[in-house]
């Protein structure tokens, strides 16, 4: 285990604490201070016995335990501004705009988070599946390469040229979500085994109706073993990204038992078969 001479412990116990690298992530779209107490890894301590897995400096799933959170109690909400029904099935909301129309649904909601995780990194890696296979890259339509849909057809059309702003991006993920979906989605993840889960996986099972959840953090038992997960989604009409709370075991609060082997994965709205999680590649 690598450790850093503060305080004397270990880098894993204190990102258990909630301390925060020296590099802080990068999250644009908040228009407010970012608070590291109001964080994924702040306000969800690991299971009793268990520590965080290590993640890379810079690595997308460092960047997911940063991730920014508002204020506990606060209630999941759609793009409309109603309220979820139910609201019994998460246990934080991120603090991350849904946007005023019906797009950011479940599949959407992972495609945030990864082009989020990209876009702070270098905006020209960002680049999505469109349901009918066409790759479209942010580089390409920021510079003027945009296109529209007619039937079943995906054409190019030039587009204003603009600078890669985050308001440029926002605008390029609600055509990606227009026109992206679970099934597309699966197709750009690498099949990766239960066992070897890590932050940024997705629980996905493309189709219509499909759904897909993020792993945002996984948590490994010194003694046994064991692993632990969180998970995070989005869903039908869109709404606020929200972390999922555990209906079945409540004293793990928000953190999900791994059961292996795969038998499949239940979710409170949604249950996996096996087989059913992936990887950005």
């Amino acid at each position: 285990m690598r450790t850093t001479p503060l305080l004397g412990l270990s880098l894993t116990l204190l990102l258990t604490l909630g301390f925060q690298p020296a590099t802080t992530p990068s999250y644009p779209w908040l228009s407010h201070a970012y608070s590291p107490r109001q964080t994924l890894t702040s306000r969800f301590p690991p299971p009793p016995g268990c520590v965080r897995v290590s993640q890379a400096e810079g690595s997308f799933g460092q960047w997911l335990r940063g991730l920014p959170l508002l204020p506990a109690g606060t209630a999941v909400r759609l793009h409309n501004g109603k309220l979820k029904t139910p609201q019994t099935v998460h246990a934080a909301v991120l603090d991350i705009d849904t946007g005023p129309r019906d797009l950011q649904q479940c599949a959407d909601a992972v495609i945030r988070l990864r082009a989020e995780y990209q876009f702070s990194h270098n905006p020209d890696q960002v680049h999505f599946q469109l349901t009918s296979g066409h790759d479209i890259r942010y580089a390409d339509w920021y510079r003027g390469n945009g296109f529209v849909v007619q039937g079943e057809e995906v054409v190019a059309q030039a587009r204003p040229v603009e600078q890669p702003t985050h308001a440029s991006f926002r605008r390029y993920l609600d055509q990606i979500f227009t026109y992206a979906g679970t099934r597309s989605l699966a197709r750009e993840l690498k099949p990766v085994a239960l066992a070897q889960v890590q932050p940024g996986d997705v629980f996905i099972h493309g189709g219509s109706p499909g759904h897909a959840v993020m792993v945002l953090d996984v948590a490994r038992h010194t003694t046994s073993g064991q692993q632990y997960i969180l998970l995070a989604q989005s869903y039908m009409p869109a709404q606020n990204i929200h972390v999922l709370r555990n209906p079945d075991t409540r004293s793990l609060g928000a953190w999900f038992k791994v059961k292996l082997p795969d038998n499949g994965f239940a979710t409170p709205e949604w249950h996996f078969l096996p087989g059913e999680l992936g990887r950005f590649q």
